[in-house]
């Protein structure tokens, strides 16, 4: 059943449909500039309500207001992957581990320093992101 879900027709149909909904979400409400980068579509100038935390990843579609930076986007690059591997069971994969982005092994796989949710070794700031209260 394992390798039936994951990375499987099944999957890149998810991810294929997850992927049509970020782009009409994305041109919607995009006010900014729009570019493909390293294989993932990023709308930038979004209202803040039409994403989560500093940005939401729907299969290649990074969706923000302004959090775009090399980090980030290699960040959620990787979400693109977990997409592409999981389909539409991905949102319910990552809501069942948890909001806090320190426990959650989505954000962790993806990494907390690139995500914005650590502090980057030698530097004193991060990005826009912030980790959530538990």
């Amino acid at each position: 059943m394992r390798t039936l879900l994951l990375d499987s027709p099944f999957s890149r149909l998810g991810y294929l449909y997850a992927t049509a909904v970020g782009l009409v979400w994305g041109f919607i409400w995009s006010t900014g500039r729009v570019e493909r980068v390293d294989g993932l579509f990023v709308f930038r100038g979004l209202p803040k309500w039409a994403f989560g935390r500093g940005g939401s990843c729907v299969g290649a579609c990074y969706l923000t207001d302004h959090n775009v930076t090399a980090d980030v986007l290699e960040h959620e690059v990787v979400h693109k992957r977990q997409w592409q591997r999981y389909g539409m069971l991905f949102p319910l994969m990552y809501l069942l581990a948890g909001r806090n982005p320190l426990r959650n092994r989505f954000e962790i796989e993806a990494g907390l320093e690139k995500g914005g949710y650590l502090r980057t070794r030698g530097r004193s700031s991060v990005g826009s992101q912030r980790p959530q209260q538990p």
